[in-house]
């Protein structure tokens, strides 16, 4: 067995566990099973690249982690936390992706799909921000800032799946894919507390996000280390 895998079987475990737990509103097991989900997850990116990481990364496995906790305590501070937490999540990812990148260069038969991403993504932001302040009667900034960060990642990955088509670029879309549903998930539980489709698709998209964050994270890394060898 690869030394990687049992933290990765760890990861999916967790996962089943939730859905299993949440179904059958076990709440105090679900608690316990997504608090694994971060910690496997990292522990497999970790072996899986040779046990390094640099400083931005790892605190970006902190802030996830220290989101997940503010989330699982569920006390009077927990969404301001969690919201600052995975706001700082995705300022380092944006900071990832900018540096890693080449320019995108927009052709004209990108357009078209390029302007629907933009009106999708202004749209959601729209909608998911007014729910939200019906919810809350302070932070607004804060919230604003937050859709507006997540907004330009959800941006950015697009276009760059849409110019280039990589499985790099693949990876990042799915991953933006699944913070951006998770955090609109979340919202509509507040109002639809009741509903166990919404928890389990919120579940889902929220574990989803980090094994495909660590899946780009490597296959990034693979193939910045092939053009070097090819240099």
């Amino acid at each position: 067995m690869k030394a990687n895998r049992p933290s990765l079987i760890l990861y999916f475990t967790a996962l089943l566990l939730t859905i299993i737990f949440d179904c059958t509103n076990q709440e105090f097991l679900a608690v316990y099973a997504k608090a694994i989900v971060v910690p496997s997850i990292f522990f497999y990116f970790f072996v899986s690249n040779n046990n390094k990481i640099d400083k931005v990364k790892f605190l970006i496995f902190f802030f996830c982690f220290v989101g997940q906790v503010f989330d699982l305590m569920d006390i009077e501070i927990s969404n301001i936390g969690e919201l600052f937490s995975f706001l700082i999540v995705y300022l380092l990812l944006l900071k990832l992706i900018i540096v890693d990148y080449e320019k995108i260069k927009i052709k004209k038969s990108d357009f078209l799909p390029v302007t629907m991403v933009i009106i999708f993504i202004v749209y959601l932001l729209i909608s998911v921000l007014n729910l939200q302040f019906d919810n809350v009667d302070e932070f607004h900034f804060a919230y604003i800032f937050y859709g507006i960060v997540l907004s330009i990642l959800g941006f950015v990955s697009y276009v760059s799946y849409i110019t280039k088509g990589t499985y790099v670029s693949l990876l990042l879309t799915l991953m933006s894919s699944c913070f951006i549903f998770s955090d609109i998930f979340y919202i509509f539980i507040q109002f639809f507390s009741d509903s166990i489709a919404l928890v389990l698709i919120q579940d889902i998209t929220q574990i989803g996000s980090y094994f495909f964050m660590v899946k780009y994270f490597l296959e990034k890394k693979s193939k910045n280390t092939v053009a070097l060898h090819y240099n």
